[in-house]
């Protein structure tokens, strides 16, 4: 158990650190004989679908960019959804749309995409930029003062689109024939802006020894992303984490009910399910799903009580499928549904640990006590559930696995009696009319019928003779 505890932490932290965003490219650092007094440039990488916590991230960007005095923050951005509502996302955009600092929104590296009402960022910030292979769309209806405009807001209404139709689109302010590749590129764009009363210095020219040109970054860049704790919170508000975490935990919990006492089990399965429920909270989630895994979780339990995977473990695995399937609503544009991956992973491993696992660890449990069993040959108990042919009974301070002859089935409260131990299984019989009563009785019955029979005696006589000739 203890084992099962510590590699689950292990896949826990895994799981976080999958989901906390890369750094950017070093490239970026200023060079050896850049000038000292330029005010740095900031970037945040805004990562996953846009929480609360990113929220409050790219609001606390804003604020440290004006303490110290920042001449840019860049947002990198790679989002495929909103999942905040549309106050707290105003408050954003007007944030965005009236802070002193130049605010740049880059969409990349290539690949990246923007969807959702939160790509209405692009119409405040001040310089706007994509990568190639990038795309944005499903901004839904306008919000406060954002909002595109006549044809561009249509077509991203419901629909999305990529370089080539940003362009003629004109979405972002920046947009080369190539885009803006890198995140190096974005900084480069900055160079000699006037935005707000002052002219950014990010870049300048330098001749090689070849006698080449090129533009070598003079202001220092700053990487920032999200503390530890803050990104742990993000990481599980993403469907295919809060959904493992879910199983997970619960698989624990039930888990540890049926072992002895409160163990390192029963804190995993507890943390993974609170964390579970706060990414739950964020993603928009169905609530008949979420309580049709709880009832799954009770179908598995009541045949992991008897240790023998039966029709209730048939419910639970068909009840945690459809849940699974259907335990996230979708994004315009984004299925939130887990990947097959992770799907395979949560059903496959719930089907493995209620059909092998659970019922070994019950068998274990209830044959704890090895040593010296012979005593229990003769004990009387009693049934804990029907035993027809295998049940549970109850014999002494512990419950066993038992098995009684199919004529003499036992009923839950019946008074039973050991007659063998085979393996971890007792052989257990009623106190009266056990099997082995009616073959006793069959036998006696056999035993009357051959003396009352004469031509048993004579043939008793014959041989008698015949042996003293």
């Amino acid at each position: 158990m203890r084992r099962l505890a510590i590699g689950l932490l292990v896949t826990l932290a895994g799981l976080m650190l999958l989901g906390t965003p890369t750094t950017a490219q070093s490239d970026t650092d200023p060079a050896p004989d850049a000038g000292i007094d330029i005010p740095r440039v900031d970037v945040l990488q805004v990562s996953g679908l846009i929480d609360p916590i990113l929220v409050d991230s790219i609001q606390g960007a804003i604020e440290r960019a004006e303490e110290q005095g920042s001449q840019a923050l860049i947002l990198q951005v790679n989002s495929r959804g909103t999942v905040v509502d549309d106050d707290e996302l105003e408050n954003l955009i007007d944030d965005v749309a009236t802070t002193d600092v130049p605010i740049a929104i880059w969409v990349g590296p290539n690949g990246a995409r923007f969807y959702g009402p939160a790509a209405q960022l692009l119409t405040v910030a001040d310089v706007t930029g994509m990568a190639p292979g990038a795309r944005i769309g499903y901004v839904g209806q306008p919000i406060g003062d954002a909002g595109f405009e006549g044809a561009t807001q249509d077509v991203l209404r419901n629909g999305s689109v990529g370089l080539n139709e940003a362009r003629a689109l004109t979405v972002f302010t920046e947009i080369q024939d190539v885009g803006v590749p890198t995140i190096t590129s974005m900084v480069e764009v900055l160079d000699g802006r006037e935005i707000e009363g002052r002219t950014l210095e990010t870049t300048k020219e330098v001749t090689t020894d070849s006698g080449q040109l090129r533009r070598d970054t003079t202001s220092t860049v700053r990487f920032a992303k999200l503390p530890l704790v803050e990104q742990m919170f993000h990481t599980v508000a993403s469907p295919p984490v809060a959904y493992l975490l879910l199983l997970t935990g619960l698989a624990l919990l039930v888990f540890e009910f049926f072992t002895a006492g409160i163990g390192v089990a029963a804190a995993v399965g507890a943390v993974c399910v609170v964390l579970a429920c706060s990414g739950l909270g964020v993603l928009p989630t169905r609530p008949w799903a979420v309580a049709l895994i709880l009832l799954s979780m009770l179908a598995f339990a009541v045949d992991v009580q008897v240790g023998i995977p039966r029709f209730w473990t048939g419910v639970g695995i068909a009840g945690t499928i459809v849940a699974s399937l259907f335990l996230f609503e979708s994004l315009p544009g984004t299925s939130l549904r887990p990947s097959w991956i992770a799907l395979l992973t949560g059903v496959g491993g719930i089907t493995l640990t209620f059909i092998v696992g659970m019922p070994n660890m019950v068998r274990t449990r209830f044959a704890t006590p090895t040593i010296g069993r012979e005593w229990m040959i003769g004990e009387e108990g009693v049934a804990v559930s029907d035993v027809d042919p295998e049940g549970v009974v109850e014999v002494g301070e512990g419950r066993w696995r038992a098995l009684t002859n199919r004529a003499t089935p036992l009923t839950a409260g019946d008074p039973v009696r050991v007659a063998a131990i085979d393996g971890v299984t007792l052989e257990v019989e009623p106190l009266e009319g056990a099997a082995r009563d009616y073959r006793e009785r069959r036998n006696k019955s056999d035993d009357a019928d051959a003396s009352d029979d004469p031509t048993a005696d004579d043939q008793a006589s014959d041989e008698n003779a015949s042996n003293g000739a």
